[in-house]
């Protein structure tokens, strides 16, 4: 596939540009090295290469979930700037 002039002021269209045409060259010419770098890649061999799903092969260690820690609500609230005996109190922000 090639880059040409009608295929720039489409997409120039498309994605609501306005484009000098200096820009216009200067895109082309990124497109069309961006398609060479493809069609390159296009001709390594990967036969017998399985897809890449994971980065690693580590499992995740999954644990149980257990309720450590817990402060109170007057603890909580004790260093509160502004509080009602439950809640914390903010400003209101709009």
């Amino acid at each position: 596939m090639k880059i040409d002039k009608p295929l720039i002021s489409r997409l120039e269209v498309l994605a609501k540009l306005k484009l000098s045409e200096a820009e216009k060259e200067e895109f082309a010419d990124d497109l069309n090295n961006i398609l060479q770098m493809v069609e390159k890649l296009q001709e390594v061999d990967t036969e017998g290469v399985e897809p890449l799903v994971y980065i690693n092969e580590e499992v995740n260690k999954l644990r149980a979930d257990q309720v450590e820690g817990m402060v109170s609500r007057a603890e909580a609230l004790k260093n509160a700037p502004d509080q009602d005996e439950t809640y914390f109190k903010t400003p209101k922000v709009i």
